[in-house]
């Protein structure tokens, strides 16, 4: 399976401060990623690979299907937005990972998503 470069990925992230509660370690985070294809072809998410590191070096895999509780088809020159969160036990952590995608002709490959910051406002300078 090739990477795929026809296949973008944005996130934006938001610590989520209400929800949290920080004298139990509980620092709850969301993101919202955007998948941009700029290929000739429909692509499909068939899974998602993440692994999510705390300040403590603290590692967390999540594997699964689609993502949000779909598998969507993302037409050429057109984008998927969702959103989504984690909870971490430090006010700061990084996420890293990747989605399986796959073309109308049944070609399956990855496409990288970079490591990206989870952070309580203030924490970095």
């Amino acid at each position: 399976m090739a990477q795929y470069n026809s296949v973008r990925v944005e996130v934006k992230t938001e610590y989520i401060a209400h929800q949290s509660a920080p004298n139990e370690d509980r620092y709850l985070f969301s993101y919202t990623i955007t998948i941009i294809n700029l290929g000739d072809e429909s692509v499909t998410l068939k899974s998602r690979h993440w692994i999510i590191t705390d300040a403590n070096g603290k590692k967390t895999e999540v594997q699964g299907a689609g993502v949000v509780g779909e598998t969507p088809k993302i037409q050429p020159n057109t984008a998927y937005q969702y959103s989504s969160g984690t909870v971490l036990e430090t006010p700061l952590g990084v996420m890293e990972g990747r989605y399986l995608m796959e073309t109308d002709q049944g070609r399956s490959f990855y496409v990288p998503i970079n490591a990206f910051r989870l952070a309580v406002p203030g924490m970095i300078h």
